[in-house]
Parts: structure tokens; sequence; C-alpha cells
């Protein structure tokens, strides 16, 4: 391709444009080979304008920086200057890439996107589309291949998972869009058909300096990507959601609300049934009576947004219910792992002060003995919701026992102390397999054991090593072991 066409059409081409041949674009230096775009990005510690040389010495003869920053461009090599190198790198990844599924809707929010993004993909496979999922657990494509671990992968492998994807033969995608993602620019380029928001609370506080700008982030889907006359789908019982319905109003976008004051889809009750819930729901005054296989009121709010999603891109409203009583459950959100001595265990993903407190509420209505909860908190990240996180499990739990989740280079038991200080009279077992066992020999009938922070994880991170470890297996051996021989 010509530089000229790779181009956003708000950057003036630069001299000869035209006659100049790329065939990619990437933000790493040791990527480059002659023909290869060149991306300079800010970073935090070096902006990338300061590897131009290598790439230059790699093969590239265009390369991409921001205003100022490059200071040694070699001759011979076309250097275009511009004000967010990262949302250009994005554009021109997307324009490499070319195709992307003909339907895609995103989700954002602080709980909640990896379930919603999952349930969409399976609504729209129960209406007969072909579809995929992308997000915290992977791709999840028509052929269940999962894989992956980012939550909104760089620009360029984003844009050219979506040309795979389509060329596979999916027509509708639903993704996650994290506040990392928007914030850096990596989805745009995405054509986008509509877009969700759950809810907001506290988390990624060691990335974003406060809490308003944890929402500019995250309101950048609705005020920036999604275009005027598309559809916002928000959840009224999440927190926010009126900051979210007046940007997503003022952007001219239509704004569809679902939940408990939900003005598309209003949910009239919901009430446990085994371990299930059946929820009615009211749409265009039309009463929907749907057996939702998932424990939980927020896997309700969840399952209402994404059904949202679905009819924001076209689907009718009364198949789109009924696919509802079809959902299975995201892996570690609430995954029943399994019974002993007639208590329950349970794995979630909760490693945030909100998801925790909504993961214990979950489990409360279940228990007639005890509630017992294993967790910790994770190193290097915000340290602000280690005693928040101490207090919810003490109030909420009968039974803490304060144990490590992924340390990285922070001291594990430093990190403990942080919790316990909130938590008195929970006990402490640094070891995660042994806190799981302990918490298992404590279970008797009518307990619920929930075991929260790491959820679909395969691996604990302790300094730079990463040591295989599963919150599911682990559980389910603790769970074996104490079952009647």
């Amino acid at each position: 391709m010509r530089l000229s066409d790779v181009l956003p059409a708000d950057i003036a081409p630069p001299a000869g444009a035209n006659a100049i041949e790329v065939v990619g674009i990437t933000a790493a230096s040791a990527a480059v080979s002659p023909g290869v775009i060149f991306a300079g990005l800010p970073g935090t510690k070096v902006d990338g304008a300061a590897y131009i040389p290598d790439a230059a010495a790699r093969g590239a003869r265009v390369v991409i920086a921001g205003r100022g920053k490059a200071a040694n461009v070699p001759d011979g090599v076309t250097l275009i200057e511009v004000d967010n190198p990262r949302r250009v790198l994005a554009l021109i990844a997307a324009k490499f890439a070319g195709a992307q599924p003909g339907v895609a809707v995103a989700v954002t929010g602080t709980s909640g996107k990896t379930s919603v993004a999952d349930f969409t993909r399976q609504i729209f496979s129960a209406l007969g589309r072909q579809t995929a999922s992308l997000g915290t657990i992977g791709v999840v494509k028509p052929s269940g291949a999962v894989y992956g671990s980012l939550t909104t992968p760089d620009p360029v492998t984003l844009h050219a998972t979506l040309a795979g994807l389509a060329h596979e033969g999916v027509t509708h995608l639903a993704f996650e869009a994290s506040s990392h993602g928007l914030d850096q620019h990596r989805l745009d380029g995405v054509t986008l058909t509509a877009a969700a928001f759950t809810n907001l609370g506290r988390d990624h506080m060691d990335y974003h300096p406060t809490v308003e700008a944890y929402l500019s982030a995250k309101l950048r889907l609705f005020t920036e990507l999604l275009q005027p006359g598309q559809t916002a789908v928000i959840n009224t019982d999440g927190p926010y959601a009126n900051e979210v319905i007046a940007a997503a109003k003022a952007r001219g976008l239509n704004v569809m609300t679902v939940g408990r004051d939900g003005t598309t889809l209003r949910r009239m009750s919901l009430a446990n049934q085994g371990f299930a819930q059946m929820m009615s729901v009211e749409a265009s005054g039309v009463r929907y009576d749907v057996r939702l296989p998932l424990v939980g009121a927020y896997q309700a709010e969840n399952a209402l947004t994404a059904a949202g999603l679905a009819i924001a891109a076209g689907e009718e409203t009364g198949r789109v219910l009924a696919a509802l009583a079809q959902l299975r459950g995201v892996p570690g959100r609430l995954e029943i792992i399994g019974e002993a001595k007639g208590g329950l265990a349970i794995v979630d993903y909760a490693h945030k002060p909100e998801a925790l407190t909504a993961a214990l509420a979950a489990c409360r209505p279940f228990v007639s003995g005890k509630l017992i909860c294993v967790f910790g908190c994770g190193g290097d990240r915000d340290k602000g919701k280690r005693p928040v996180m101490g207090a919810i499990a003490a109030e909420s739990a009968d039974v803490v026992i304060v144990t490590d989740d992924n340390p990285r280079s922070e001291t594990p038991s430093v990190i403990r102390a942080e919790i316990l200080a909130a938590a008195p009279g929970a006990l402490e077992i640094g070891d995660r397999a042994d806190a799981i066992r302990k918490a298992v020999t404590m279970m008797s009938k009518g307990d619920v054991l929930l075991v929260a922070g790491k959820g679909h994880e395969t691996g604990q991170i302790t300094g730079a090593t990463v040591v295989p470890f599963s919150d599911h297996e682990e559980l389910t051996k603790a769970l074996m072991g104490a079952l009647p021989t």
C-alpha cells in the first residue's frame, strides 16, 4: 500500500507520500523490517521517538512521533509529527488489517465487562449468528477456542485479530473496552455498532490519578468512539449511570437503559430458584418471565446489559430475552465448583472492593450456615483498596481467611498485613493452596465458601515468576479430599 492510502484523513500527507510503499506498522523498533512504519509512542519513562534511529537502521522509511519529540531522524526517513501518536497508530493499524466483523459491540465499566461480552456472544450465537468475544479470558470463537489474556490488546494485535475473525466468517463480535485501552486509544479504528456501560467503582488507581480521570477514560467510548445516532446501553443499577447517560445524550447517541429503573428493559422482579433466578422483565409494555441459570443479582444486571447490546445490534427483543435462559456462566465468575459436607464452594474473580461486595452479597442468599471467604490483594497495584476489601470481607462474611493473590514484587506478608488491619478476627494463611484447604475443612452443612480474586487465572505471580496455580483446580482437589471415602 502507499503511505497516502493509510494515513488518517486529518493527517496531511508528506511530500512524496504517493510514492512511498508501506507494508505495516509497529510501535516496537525491534519488530521493524523494510516497509514497516514505526510509531514512537509516549512512555512514562522514555518517549518511543528515541528509538527512531534503531527503527531506521532496521528498514523503516516512515516514522511517526509526537510534535517536537523526534530530535534525531536519519536522512532518507520521512517524519510525520502528530498530536496523538497512539491514535494514529490505531487508525493506521485498522487500515492495514482491512476487515472487521460487520457488527461489533463493546462494553466498558469496572465490573461485569467479561460476563457482558461473553453473554452477548452467547445470545448472538443462540440467534444463529457467527459470533466471537474478546477480552480478559481471551478470544472465544465459534470453534470454542480460547487464548490470550489482555483485556484490550495493543492496536496492531487487536486489528489483526479482528481481521482474522472476519476472514473466518465471524459476523458479530462482542468485546471488552478497558480504561487502559480507551485511554491509550487502542480501540480507535474499530467500527462500532453499539456500546454498553455496566458500573464504575474503585479500580486501577495505580494508573488513573483520580476516579474522575478513570471515569473520563471510560467515557471516551461514548463521547468519541461511538458516532452520533448510534446506541449506548446503560445499566441504571450501576454507579455513575447518570453521568454516562448525560455524556451519551450530549454526543447525540440513542440511549437505551436497562435495570430496575430501565426504560428499555425494566427488571420488574428477581427471585432465587435453586442455583438459578427467576427474572421478570418489561419491554415496550410486554412482560417476559425468564429463568436465568446464574446466581447473583449482579449477574442479572450483566445479562440485561448483554440483552440490551443484542437488541441495539438489531435483534428482536422477545428472541433475545428467550435466549437468556440458555446462558452459561463465564469461567471464574461466581462459578460453582462443587459441594462437600453439605456446603457449596464458589470461585469468583472479584479483586476490587465493589466486586467483592457484590460476590459476597450474591452468595449470602444460599447460606443457611456460615459464609466463608478466602481472598488476598495483588502486589504493585492500588494499595488503598486493601483495607477497604478487608473491611468488606469482615463485615459481609462469617469467616475470613486472608491469603496471597499475585504478590508480584511486593512482600506478601506486608500486603496481608494491610488487609488484616481492617479485618479483625480474620485468619492469615499466606500459602493460597493451604488457605483453600483450610477453608474446605471448615465447611459444614449450609455453608458457602467463596474463593475470590483470581477467578479464571491459571498462574500466580511472585516476583518475576509465574507459578502454575488455579483456584478452580485447588478447590476441586480440596473438595475431593473432603468427600467421604
